[in-house]
């Protein structure tokens, strides 16, 4: 994971194992929202809408996600909390907020800056 904190006019990025986490296709949007550090937990918010949608006969609302991500690099305690409303997401898992905790291998130099 790289992390990029807002700066002047460019807004905060974050990378997933090489990959752009704000995503934009003809099915939806994800868009990191903000990166905050406070130590020694970094805070990442990603918005996710989905258009309505059609998957083997089943149609689907739109729909979106909210995602709240807290890490700790030191320790490597992962939590997320997500905020699902509609689509298909809704309609397979519920409408309703989700969380789940994990533990990650801690950084080796958690704030150094490159």
């Amino acid at each position: 994971m790289k992390i990029m904190l807002a700066a002047g006019a460019q807004k905060a990025k974050v990378f997933l194992d090489g990959r752009d986490l704000d995503q934009s296709d003809a099915f939806g949007t994800q868009v990191v929202k903000s990166v905050t550090l406070a130590r020694p937990n970094i805070l990442i918010a990603i918005d996710a809408k989905f258009e309505p949608e059609e998957i083997m006969g089943v149609a689907y609302p739109a729909g979106n996600v909210v995602t709240n991500i807290t890490l700790d690099p030191v320790t490597g305690k992962f939590k997320k909390v997500e905020k699902i409303q509609g689509g298909i997401l809704g309609a397979t898992f519920g409408n309703g907020t989700y969380t789940s905790d994990e533990t990650c291998l801690p950084s080796k130099a958690p704030y150094k800056i490159k």
